[in-house]
């Protein structure tokens, strides 16, 4: 479904990522691990294309996104989740829904208000309440439904569970098993490969801009040296 080719990136002469190359197979949930400054968020705005590869190739359901505006890839079906969040904070739960509404889409799910409430039952409790009356978790949880009321076919997950309360990290991972039954395909960055590992079917480790590990997290687990040479502290 979705493909990144050897692509380059750069901040001014900072040569962020190299080479980088991996793929998200259609309804699978694939984990982009690595230790802070890794790259992986470069990655994520690489893809969408806030970040502008030098060279390389993101294809999208065959499609090419090099070159593309990020409001365009939008509407091929790509839904992109912040780690930065955000949210408008002087909008209601519903009101910040609202501005992520995109028409249904063939081949996803056409998501409403009333899912999302199911989905996630803090912000139905709280649909009223202006977006800095949220905790930071709940906030996260905005800007996965606000992501969501875009129909989108795949998404991009950057750091879901930085910064929020283990409860919510439970929710969370709860969250995107149910999105992934519904047949949606998620490329999540992570630092913490506990929950990582509750979610994910493949893993891609990148180090210094570059991949070092493709795999299922079967296979991760079964190789302790990998893990303590690219993800311990």
């Amino acid at each position: 479904m979705f493909e990144v080719e050897k692509i380059n990136s750069f901040y001014g002469k900072a040569h962020v990522l190299r080479d980088l190359s991996f793929s998200v197979p259609h309804g699978k949930v694939v984990a982009l691990l690595g230790r802070n400054g890794a790259g992986k968020s470069t990655t994520m705005k690489s893809i969408i294309q806030l970040v502008r590869p030098a060279s390389g190739s993101v294809l999208f359901q065959g499609q090419q996104m090099i070159g593309l505006p990020p409001h365009k890839i939008a509407k091929l079906g790509l839904g992109y989740v912040p780690e930065e969040r955000r949210i408008f904070t002087d909008l209601t739960v519903s009101e910040n829904l609202m501005v992520g509404l995109q028409p249904p889409r063939d081949g996803a799910v056409t998501w409403t208000q009333d899912m999302l409430f199911d989905l996630f039952p803090n912000l139905a409790e709280r649909r009223n309440n202006r977006g800095k009356a949220l905790s930071g978790g709940e906030q996260q949880m905005l800007t996965i439904a606000r992501t969501l009321m875009g129909n989108p076919r795949f998404v991009l997950l950057d750091e879901p569970s930085e910064g929020v309360a283990p409860v919510i990290v439970e929710q969370m991972a709860q969250v995107i098993k149910q999105l992934k039954s519904e047949g949606l395909t998620i490329l999540l960055s992570e630092q913490n490969l506990h929950f990582a590992q509750a979610v994910a079917d493949l893993a891609v480790i990148i180090e210094g801009g570059a991949q070092v590990y493709f795999g299922t997290l079967q296979d991760l687990g079964a190789h302790p040296e990998i893990r303590d040479a690219y993800l311990a502290a």
